[in-house]
């Protein structure tokens, strides 16, 4: 069996592997020469360089363990557990199309069973809106008469992504990937799988893996739920990034020759996960959004963040402007009040600012809490005396849209709501503790009627438009379960899902942040579940141009919420560093902005204007990365930025940021534009940017000097600064 499939853009094979069972492999139909297309992955399995060919056993399209399954031979416990006895079990039934709706997309769904398992599998293959993008999924049902303990099952496997002959396989397969750490959020690192020792052996037949992933509730810590792999010679990249808000899992194996990647839930070794599968019972995974493309790596992620943003719900009518938000915790540092609100709302009258967020230390406190009280959510009436609906009436009477900070997924010491034992999540039997908090079970019913009274009635009665959700810690391996630690926190993850949708069904209009102590929660299903998501916590460092940039591999920049805190004593190149470093997502100013000069605020208004602008590029563009990423971010060096080009006009986005030592001189950017072009408008502290765009679209510096940022609105045709 080879079927052949083109769906949205991407060609895919299904191949008999040779077990009774199916393996994917996709390949761009973008037009490449003959030789690349041979050897991209649309041939047949690769000849195996061993005495017995027959041992090679292809990857399946689904990986399913059930406990009672013992592993494949090759030293794979604790290392892996694919190739089990029930994924080499399973047995093609049938691949049928299955026709779009008018609310459902194109599908692909095989059905593959295993008798003696008594599992029966669906593989689903979903069309996108994105041409050259897919999602994909599984989902396992016990047709049996007994329970199934189920310990692993993939969202996506591609395989035989890299059919290479083996006479030419070293230095050509790279594996990208993204690292994360609090406030150094999207490190870009890319190996040869050599430099991973994924090296064949002798024999050819053994399999062996890079696994990683991220175990708990913040999965955005150490790595990115993201992964591409490359075959340089060939210019095709696969990748994948999955929409999974807990513990999850990543995999490059490689047999002989042959190399596939799979993700999905982290499972029982990795992840502590087992589901037990009642008769009839399903499992469905998690959704991986995959793209396969001939290009660069820039050109892959630009496809899955197009694909994010193509996958997101309609917003408030108000987020369609991208309005910039004025967030008071850098002014405040956890003492906000009404006369201070109140005072900040008249200082930025007339600076385009439209949302004011009043941050933690709204509420009540006891004596020994310095900040982040969080469960009973009362008021503290000795900061907002007249309550919080007399200050939310007097920003809404000013034009500003008000917004308040919870972290109502946990409760802190010195709360009543931390002694509500029998409603948070245990661990063997004690109340689950980390650091200072503890987490509710938001699948307890109490737990959802207190949320619906301390915070949702809470919002409504006070008249919020814009809700600021913190997530500052992570439950780790899981909580109590009757199947498992890792079952306890999937069923949390379903839990925190209904929460977010809850909150947009009982309050109209409500915008949405997503933060987690920054950006822990930067990956496909909180991003579709909120307005727009804190890129990170780096409020004030010098790294924040970076990061801000390197997200733009991973979620879409109209979601991405950057940060700048203004000083009265910043230097005007520090001033306009960090107010340029916005231009990058979403714009969100901080600080004293009440001792701020006439002539810095002038700045800020000019910025503000600049920024509705080019909003829409913002929102609609292509991103073009200039400059190279530093290596040091604590201390970075040189200079980055991007050109983003509308996608439905003749406009351009142009953000730069000079570090220490940048080396900028006459004639250094080239810019991705055609035609002639213009500066309409521009923000930096610098005189000597100069526009060249007649010959070779470049772009003229003459200071080199560090800690400046420049903002350029291009349009097409000749014009004037």
């Amino acid at each position: 069996m080879n079927t052949i499939a083109n769906l949205n853009g991407v060609q895919l094979e299904l191949h008999e592997n040779g077990f009774g069972g199916c393996e994917l492999r996709l390949c761009p139909l973008a037009k490449v020469s003959d030789r690349v297309t041979q050897r991209s992955g649309v041939q047949s399995r690769p000849e195996c360089r061993t005495s017995n060919p027959g041992v090679l056993k292809p990857d399946s399209m689904v990986q399913v363990k059930i406990a009672k399954d013992s592993m494949d031979f090759g030293f794979l416990s604790g290392v892996t557990m694919q190739d089990s006895r029930t994924t080499h079990g399973l047995q093609f039934i049938e691949s049928k199309r299955v026709l779009a709706t008018e609310n459902t997309y194109e599908q692909i769904v095989t059905v593959l069973v295993n008798p003696d398992s008594c599992v029966h599998v669906s593989h689903h293959i979903e069309a996108t809106p994105v041409e050259g993008t897919l999602r994909l999924w599984s989902s396992v049902t016990n047709i049996g008469d007994e329970p199934i303990e189920l310990e692993h099952l993939s969202s996506f496997v591609l395989s035989g992504v890299t059919p290479f002959a083996p006479d030419d396989a070293a230095g050509r397969v790279r594996l990208h990937r993204f690292r994360s750490w609090w406030s150094n959020e999207g490190k870009y690192e890319n190996e040869l799988l050599e430099d991973l020792h994924l090296v064949r052996n002798w024999q050819g037949n053994m399999l062996i893996n890079e696994r990683f992933g991220r175990v708990g509730t913040q999965p955005i810590r150490k790595y990115f739920p993201f992964l591409a792999l490359e075959d340089s010679e060939a210019g095709v990249f696969w990748g994948a990034q999955l929409a999974w808000a807990g513990s999850w899992q990543m995999e490059v194996t490689r047999r002989a020759d042959k190399v596939s990647i799979s993700g999905g839930l982290a499972d029982y070794e990795f992840g502590h996960w087992m589901k037990v599968l009642q008769p009839g019972e399903t499992m469905v995974s998690p959704k991986a959004h995959v793209a396969c493309i001939s290009g660069r790596l820039d050109d892959l992620t630009a496809k899955l963040v197009e694909l994010q943003e193509a996958l997101l719900p309609e917003p408030p009518q108000v987020e369609k402007s991208l309005p910039v938000i004025f967030n008071e915790w850098c002014t405040n540092w956890g003492a906000p009040g009404h006369d201070k609100t109140i005072a900040l709302a008249k200082r930025l009258q007339g600076s385009g600012v439209r949302y004011i967020v009043i941050d933690d230390g709204w509420a009540k406190r006891p004596p020994e809490a310095t900040m982040q009280s969080n469960g009973d959510w009362i008021p503290d009436l000795d900061k907002f005396p007249h309550g919080m609906k007399a200050t939310c009436d007097a920003l809404r009477e000013m034009g500003f849209i008000p917004g308040v900070w919870f972290e109502f997924e946990v409760c802190n010491p010195g709360s009543r709501a931390f002694e509500e034992e029998d409603h948070l999540l245990k661990r063997r039997g004690r109340v689950l503790t980390v650091g200072t908090r503890r987490f509710w079970d938001l699948n307890d019913p109490w737990v959802v009627d207190y949320l619906d009274d301390r915070m949702i009635r809470f919002l409504q009665e006070n008249g919020f438009g814009y809700l600021k959700v913190d997530y500052n810690d992570n439950i780790g391996i899981g909580c109590d379960h009757a199947d498992s630690f890792g079952e306890g926190c999937r069923e949390q993850v379903e839990g925190i899902y209904r929460s977010f949708k809850r909150l947009k069904d009982k309050v109209s209009e409500l915008v949405i942040e997503n933060c987690a102590s920054g950006g822990h929660r930067l990956e496909p299903s909180m991003m579709a579940l909120t307005d727009m998501s804190s890129f990170s916590d780096a409020h004030e460092s010098t790294n924040i141009p970076i990061i801000a940039r390197q997200l733009h591999h991973l979620i879409p920049p109209r979601q991405s919420q950057i940060w700048a805190v203004l000083y009265p004593d910043d230097s005007v190149e520090r001033f306009m560093y960090s107010l340029t470093a916005t231009f990058y997502g979403r714009m969100c100013l901080s600080g004293p902005v009440h001792d701020l000069s006439d002539s810095q605020m002038t700045l800020v208004h000019k910025a503000v204007a600049l920024y509705d602008k080019v909003a829409p590029i913002i929102k609609s563009g292509t991103s073009h990365y200039l400059g190279e990423t530093p290596q040091n971010w604590r201390d970075p060096q040189g200079w980055s930025g991007i050109c983003r080009i509308s996608r439905h006009s003749g406009e351009a986005l142009v953000v730069i940021h000079e570090y220490e030592n940048s080396g900028l001189s006459v004639g250094d950017i080239e810019l991705p534009l055609d035609g002639d072009w213009c500066i309409e408008s521009m923000l930096t502290d610098a005189t000597t940017v100069e526009p060249d765009f007649y010959e070779g679209s470049r772009l003229s510096f003459s200071s080199g000097r560090p800690w400046r940022g420049y903002v350029l609105y291009l349009k097409r045709g000749p014009g004037d600064i």
